[in-house]
């Protein structure tokens, strides 16, 4: 099979290196699926340059997160068949950038048939997120505000589609005129444009002064530190990730003095923890999804020879929604 393997660390143009592998052997209780759609995510640029919790042995195949057909199992793998079209997490090192993948059956799930291939590969991780953050975590309510950063991206979009979906007033958050149209279209109430308009201004008018209720942060930095500026009473930030590069440290008796929380998520560990959690989550939004109420923001679709130049995009900020990967 053909396949991209990070055979050095850096950049992705520099780390990424076109090959013929073997196709892989699926273990006990691993399904081999030719991959459909490869979703890429900001962690596939960070394993590029050495920089996720996750480093396999060098080389490996990156691509956390696909849509793909079972065409061979291995024993233990409970319900799935031959043929099934199934979302879910790869395993390393045999990645979704690849014309084959392996995938534990545990990580696993049936597709939605309301979305085709595409949206389908970007649904899994971002969707996730956004549920375990904002239900599990924040505990969002009907009628609060949400505040969401990068919110024309992968997890923010995500984010403003399953806030509004909660019944939630939606601020969102973004970088340029053309993210501030992707937000609207997801079904932002408020849209701000954070290079010529200050966030907190804006939260504190909408909200008479109150604050947001629940914050959304997959950026961190300076927006996380900004954020505690407009939080409501009784607010809740979630720490999602540091995509600005920068993690800040809390002052926590600001937090002590406003009556706020600080909620990380690492929604990694619910997949290894809490597993009955994942599959009710994907439950519940494979049902939000066949309600038309969730659908991934696709920004490209890229061929699979294409993949640094789109990995680089994507590391670089410059995307909006998801850059999916077709063999």
């Amino acid at each position: 099979m053909k396949a991209w393997q990070i055979t050095q660390l850096g950049e992705p143009a520099e780390a990424l290196r076109w090959t013929e592998l073997d196709d892989p052997i699926p273990g006990p209780g691993q399904l081999l699926v030719r991959v459909r759609a490869a979703a890429a995510n900001f962690p596939d640029v960070l394993m590029c340059r050495g920089e996720y919790q996750v480093r396999p042995e060098l080389p490996f195949t990156p691509g956390v997160e696909l849509c793909g057909e079972v065409i061979a199992a291995g024993s233990s793998t409970g319900e799935f068949r031959i043929g099934d079209r199934i979302i879910g997490v790869t395993s390393m090192p045999h990645g979704a950038f690849a014309e084959l993948a392996v995938v534990n059956a545990t990580e696993a799930f049936l597709a939605p048939a309301v979305l085709e291939d595409a949206q389908a590969a970007a649904f899994h991780i971002a969707y996730q997120t956004g549920w375990f953050g904002l239900h599990h975590r924040a505990a969002l309510q009907r009628g609060e505000t949400l505040l969401v950063h990068a919110a024309a991206g992968g997890v923010g979009s995500a984010a403003v589609q399953l806030g509004k979906a909660a019944g939630a007033q939606v601020i969102a958050v973004v970088g340029d005129a053309d993210k501030a149209a992707i937000a609207r279209s997801q079904g932002a109430d408020i849209v701000v444009d954070r290079t010529s308009e200050d966030f907190v201004a804006v939260v504190r008018a909408a909200t008479d002064g109150q604050g947001a209720d629940v914050i959304y942060d997959p950026v961190g930095g300076d927006t996380y530190a900004r954020s505690t500026k407009c939080v409501a009473f009784d607010g809740r930030i979630v720490v999602v990730g540091f995509a600005g590069g920068k993690v800040q440290t809390p002052v926590l008796n600001h937090a002590l003095v406003k009556n706020y929380s600080i909620l990380g998520l690492h929604w990694g560990l619910y997949r290894e923890q809490r597993h009955r959690a994942v599959v009710e989550a994907h439950d519940a939004l494979t049902e939000l999804a066949n309600k038309g109420l969730i659908a991934p923001v696709i920004d490209s679709l890229i061929a699979l020879a294409d993949l640094p130049a789109g990995l680089t995009r994507l590391g670089g900020g410059a995307t909006v929604g998801r850059v999916i990967v077709q063999p």
